[in-house]
């Protein structure tokens, strides 16, 4: 946990926002409509103040360049309304999917998915043939790529922007020729030692997630942290800066917490509270929290196709701290939920 961060505190939407900015006590954050009105400056792991956001000292303010301006369009998407997060809508063709939903038994069912998922408002789709959830057996990239090939060809030729959730380089190769624009690799680009290359090489955007060690089968066990939420913004600026020596721009990254991957109720908890520290690595956050298990224990819901109030009520959260990309099994209810959300918080009517 070297070094200096800066944590923005005390955020504020809408008309007081801008009133905040406009006075001088807040700074816009992630070019707004948000904005915040405190800083916690963090140096090699402790708090050295809490001061107004805008009397940050000189030789920190360096650190609130990439707070205060909008974070880059990532895969080319811009979002429908300033503040509003894209939704990556999820299709899983895979036969053991933690959700309930996996379409492993024809690319057709998993096609026709991705098109209502499309019709219902997703700006991009995230397809995967191997689960990651914990406990899961790794699937070998030949059976991953016969799964996921033919989905892709077809939703890539029908001109939708696809994201592939995968660890393993050849596979990342193969979709990327076959039409998908990004790399979901819930490892950060460590599983397989190929895989920066090949996404450098593409000109491939890429999304980066923490995870707890290297094996879905052995993350959850008895993960522990000093300040999780530290230690996982310190893991993505160090595969930030991996990915950056490999040949990926910045700009073409956009970063996961890993939320239930290697993390207890409570850090999931801490990290959505504090994903505005993320914010500082210059780069779209990403929030993939739909139906997962601490959802489940806070709502008392077992079944995860049952978690759809749970999973927008974190969605939600994760919005109103800065997240740009939302992964989600429900886009059409997710995307509803914004639209309401954004109307409500910044005090305009929803628009698209």
């Amino acid at each position: 946990m070297k070094g200096r961060w800066i944590e923005p505190l005390g955020l504020t939407t809408g008309p007081s926002a801008a009133l905040a900015v406009e006075a001088g006590h807040a700074l816009p954050f992630l070019g707004g409509p948000m904005a915040f009105s405190l800083a916690r400056l963090i140096e090699d792991g402790a708090t050295r103040a809490v001061l107004p956001a805008g009397r940050v000292p000189d030789g920190w303010s360096a650190l609130l360049s990439p707070l205060t301006r909008p974070p880059p369009r990532f895969a080319g998407l811009a979002p429908k309304a300033p503040g509003r997060p894209l939704v990556m809508g999820i299709v899983n063709v895979t036969p053991d999917s933690f959700s309930g939903d996996g379409l492993a038994a024809t690319p057709e069912a998993a096609v026709a998915q991705g098109r209502a998922l499309l019709a219902a408002g997703a700006d991009l789709l995230d397809i995967g043939g191997e689960s990651t959830r914990p406990g899961a057996a790794p699937v070998p990239p030949e059976e991953e790529c016969r799964r996921i090939l033919p989905v892709v060809r077809a939703l890539a030729g029908a001109g939708a922007v696809l994201s592939v959730d995968t660890r393993n380089a050849a596979t990342m190769a193969a979709v990327l020729e076959a039409g998908a624009a990004v790399v979901n690799d819930v490892s950060a680009l460590r599983h397989d030692a190929e895989a920066a290359g090949v996404v450098a090489r593409s000109g491939a955007a890429a999304v980066l997630m923490h995870m707890r060690g290297l094996d879905p089968r052995t993350m959850q066990d008895d993960p522990r942290y000093q300040d999780v939420a530290l230690e996982v913004a310190a893991f993505l600026r160090e595969r930030v800066a991996a990915a950056e020596a490999a040949g990926i721009p910045r700009a073409r990254l956009a970063l996961d917490p890993g939320i239930g991957f290697g993390k207890t109720l409570a850090h999931n908890l801490e990290l959505i509270e504090r994903l505005p520290l993320l914010a500082g690595l210059g780069c779209p956050i990403l929030v993939g929290a739909s139906r997962k298990g601490f959802v489940g224990r806070l709502s008392g819901v077992a079944e995860p196709a049952r978690r759809l109030a749970g999973s927008l009520a974190v969605a939600l959260a994760a919005a109103g701290r800065g997240a740009a990309i939302l992964r989600v099994h429900d886009v059409a209810e997710t995307v509803q939920a914004l639209r309401v959300w954004e109307a409500c918080v910044h005090g305009a009517p929803a628009q698209g």
